[in-house]
């Protein structure tokens, strides 16, 4: 047999508790407290109460007090759950403001049992009804596996976002990412373990992102941003440092280490003269397979839409390092020697380790010799 609704029965009369649990008996199964504050305990720590009726004068907590409780918890199922006061000889001031604190009806001491299931009942439909239609707007926002916006979510907020940069003459920036080789790395882990390390990466994104901005789905393994306000700059600023999170980051699925990186397109209006929101969408997506078809691991950003990945710094660096991604910094090794030159001679002179500065140097130099001259045999 099914379960029974649960509902919650206030009163401090023994004898009322008695009388209403009895009406309710083969309908719904009771829980009983004696005063508000015994029932707000229950309400809390007990997820299977659907509904309260309760009195309105009560030790402890009276029935506004709980009912005001209800209504302002930080729990969404209770804010929304049928709260029935069983109303004596009160005013209408008193019906007013319990009205005021979202009372969902009133029940007057000495009806029957017809009547309080019929409140009941009604009540109850109403609240199923209301949930089954926010269980559905939420899918057609959220992705039901991730959490995350659906691709026809972000294109709305991308549309709302340029409706308000024409009325305000501001910016809008979009960035579409996508990890690089994701049809190997689900080809290695599995497509469903490779979309849990996607969405565990958009996840952590969504913590970084201002409250203003939206992030969603664009396609398999691939997400987007719409950042209203923001200048291509700054998006694209935001851009490497999320790629380089991701360059460094520790992912290890069922002990094997994965290396992983992301390709990231970014397109703007008004800089980018686009007509829809579909097109500047589509315009970030298409120069981040730009991106990746110039090697990965880098932005794609601005009118030409040339291939640039940024130049590494030491910190970054030292960063795939500790990652142990040696292999990411090998093609910077003579930009970064030059950078930390000066450091090697303080601590030379302080320490007196004797380094061979001089070789070192003629070796950086006869690098970057041997780079120039083959950057002018490609010119």
């Amino acid at each position: 047999m099914a379960e029974l609704p649960r509902v919650l029965i206030v009163d401090d009369s023994r004898l009322v508790r008695t009388s209403l649990a009895k009406f309710l008996q083969g309908h719904y199964e009771v829980r009983e407290e004696g005063d508000g504050e015994a029932a707000w305990q229950s309400l809390v720590l007990d997820h299977s109460i659907q509904a309260v009726i309760s009195d309105l004068q009560m030790p402890k907590l009276d029935g506004y007090q709980l009912l005001e409780k209800v209504r302002t918890s930080k729990l969404r199922r209770l804010q929304e759950m049928p709260f029935i006061l069983v109303s004596g000889e009160e005013t209408e001031e008193e019906r007013s403001k319990a009205k005021a604190l979202g009372v969902s009806d009133f029940l007057n001491k000495g009806c029957g049992a017809t009547e309080v299931l019929t409140r009941l009942d009604h009540l109850l439909e109403l609240f199923k009804a209301r949930q089954n239609l926010e269980e559905g707007r939420e899918h057609m926002v959220h992705d039901p596996v991730s959490g995350l916006f659906t691709r026809k979510y972000v294109e709305l907020q991308t549309a709302q976002a340029l409706s308000h940069a024409a009325r305000h003459d501001s910016e809008v920036s979009v960035m579409v990412l996508g990890f690089d080789g994701y049809a190997e790395v689900c080809e290695r882990l599995g497509g469903e373990v490779a979309e849990q390390v996607g969405t565990r990466f958009a996840k952590l994104l969504a913590g970084k992102i201002r409250r203003e901005d939206s992030l969603g789905h664009f396609a398999i393994g691939q997400y987007a941003i719409v950042s209203p306000g923001t200048s291509p700059a700054l998006c694209a600023s935001f851009a490497n440092r999320v790629r380089e999170a991701v360059e460094v980051a520790h992912v290890a699925v069922h002990g094997q280490r994965v290396i992983l990186t992301v390709s990231i397109g970014v397109a703007s209006v008004p800089d980018d003269q686009v007509v829809s929101a579909l097109s500047l969408l589509e315009l970030a997506g298409h120069r981040m397979g730009e991106a990746m078809a110039a090697g990965g691991n880098r932005i794609v950003a601005g009118e030409k839409g040339t291939a640039t990945a940024r130049k590494l710094g030491v910190q970054h660096a030292l960063e795939l390092l500790a990652a142990d991604r040696p292999e990411a910094v090998m093609p910077h090794l003579q930009r970064l020697g030059q950078q930390v030159l000066p450091l090697l001679r303080v601590l030379d002179k302080e320490f007196g380790l004797n380094l061979p500065l001089a070789e070192i140097e003629h070796r950086l130099s006869e690098r970057t010799q041997a780079e120039e001259k083959s950057e002018r045999a490609v010119l």
